[in-house]
């Protein structure tokens, strides 16, 4: 062996110290490789701490089941809230209201009309006029927003403010 490292023209101190330096690293490299797997061992006991194999399995298959039945339940609501969104669109959503004196010898403003639409501009107006010895109420029928009946101006002006009724605010235009 002295004859190889004699050809390679290096001393025999210098390989020592190479072997040292080398050593030194690998004993680290151990300690390391040790602290980290005693961590990982605390943690296996810890996590396998009061169950067997087998009850550890039944617990894995009870998570597996809640896991099927949340996937079930969020399927069933995905659907439940698309019925409710096309059913939205169906319902009066939109609203417009017109107080209204409708003969000059009642005041207070009694008679309204009240239009009534859903996402399509589509519903209905009540007109209830009022006078001092009867209450009358006409319902006209509008579809997008128009009607085929001729409207009064008060049954126009609920119908305007229908059509621009914004969805989620509180207060009319």
């Amino acid at each position: 062996m002295g004859s190889f490292f004699g050809n390679l023209s290096i001393s025999s101190g210098i390989i020592t110290i190479i072997l040292l330096v080398i050593t030194v690293v690998l004993i680290f490299s151990l300690m390391s490789t040790n602290v980290r797997v005693a961590r990982l061992e605390k943690r296996y006991r810890l996590f396998m701490k009061g169950t067997d194999a087998q009850s550890l399995d039944k617990a894995f298959v009870r998570k597996f089941n809640q896991l099927d039945k949340l996937s079930d339940t969020l399927n069933k609501n995905s659907k439940d809230i698309i019925a409710i969104q096309n059913s939205m669109k169906l319902i009066f959503s939109k609203y417009g209201i017109e107080k209204y004196d409708a003969f000059d010898d009642v005041g207070g403003k009694l008679s309204f009309a009240l239009a009534m639409l859903d996402h399509n501009n589509s519903g209905i107006i009540l007109n209830a006029v009022h006078s001092r010895d009867n209450c009358f109420l006409y319902l006209k029928e509008i579809v997008k927003g128009e009607s085929y009946i001729m409207l009064s101006q008060e049954e126009v002006e609920a119908l305007r403010k229908a059509v621009n009724y914004k969805l989620g605010s509180s207060k009319e235009e």
